[in-house]
């Protein structure tokens, strides 16, 4: 089969479509046969280096697709089945993946391939930031960043439909409308206005109790800046790189401030909490309250050009390769 693969770390110019053999699915595995695969930022940092892989590697944790075989051991899924992944193992870069069958998600019929590969990581991302990290309510006034992003385009949505005014924040004005189109009560440019005063000005100086923070380096010391006494900075990113290394007493100086770094993996950790949180998922975009844009597309040949595009910033929602 063809898949993408990486000998050493870099930039996209890294990225190689190969010719690979892919054995039969071990015990507790299920192999599936790929129509969609999602392409996310943490597909950059492990090609990059910041989240260190074994090399040579493949790429890619999440994709949906057709159950094409399985182990002897496995009665969850059958082959015909339409299932979706979003937690690996890496290997999502190609026409087709063993996959443990714990990890799997059955597709319900409302839910197209495309959505899922879409939708699984960003939308499950989504619902533990807002959900379980933090359990926004309704009338609280929050912050989102990269609110035009694949993540912040359903978390808009979504907060929106908990009753939250939700602020977000762009990398150009281009974005805007589509930030505001997509549950964001105000939207701020923050590489050419003073966002942290605009924040403190719509939260009558008191600040937002959440931030969700997925750029990192540039927007980390903005971020403690805009939280109200007490108030949780959830940084779950690194879009512009790595946040350096800081004196946690700063913590204490700027309110008492609560910082957390979380991932999507701790918080479906058991076959339970990952069916429940896709579920929700599901159920938010059958309702029509959040609805999944896919606004760029590449063939799997062309991963380097969508990693190009992400690196960019010229995306918006979410990007998706087809084998």
């Amino acid at each position: 089969m063809k898949a993408i693969r990486f000998q050493k770390t870099g930039g996209p110019e890294v990225l190689a479509l190969e010719d690979v053999t892919l054995a039969s699915p071990g015990p507790g595995q299920v192999r599936v046969r790929h129509t969609a695969i999602g392409v996310n930022f943490i597909d950059t940092y492990h090609r990059s280096g910041l989240y260190p892989v074994p090399l040579p590697s493949g790429l890619g944790l999440e994709a949906a697709g057709v159950v094409e075989a399985v182990a002897s051991d496995v009665t969850a899924v059958k082959p015909g089945d339409r299932v979706a992944y979003c937690s690996g193992p890496m290997g999502a870069y190609a026409e087709a993946n063993n996959v443990s069958a714990s990890r799997l998600v059955k597709l319900p019929d409302g839910i197209s391939d495309e959505t899922a590969a879409a939708a699984m990581l960003k939308g499950m991302t989504a619902q533990y930031l807002l959900k379980r990290t933090y359990k926004v309510q309704k009338g609280e006034t929050i912050l989102f960043h990269a609110a035009a992003g694949g993540v912040g385009l359903i978390a808009g949505q979504w907060a929106k439909h908990l009753g939250a005014n939700v602020i977000g924040t762009i990398g150009s004005d281009d974005k805007r409308s589509l930030a505001l189109s997509n549950g964001y009560a105000h939207v701020l440019n923050t590489r050419n206005e003073d966002w942290v005063a605009r924040v403190r000005d719509i939260t009558g100086g008191k600040g937002v109790p959440v931030v969700y923070d997925s750029v990192g380096k540039d927007t980390f010391e903005g971020s403690l800046n805009s939280l109200a006494v007490r108030g949780l900075l959830v940084s779950f990113g690194n879009a512009s790189g790595a946040v350096p290394p800081f004196e946690p007493g700063i913590l204490s100086a700027k309110g008492s401030l609560y910082l957390t770094r979380p991932t999507l993996m701790h918080y479906t950790a058991t076959p339970q909490e990952l069916q429940e949180t896709a579920d929700d998922l599901f159920a938010v975009i059958a309702s029509g309250a959040v609805k999944i844009a896919v606004h760029q597309r590449f063939r799997l040949e062309d991963a380097r050009k969508a990693h190009e595009a992400l690196h960019s910033r010229a995306t918006t929602g979410a990007t998706i390769l087809t084998p």
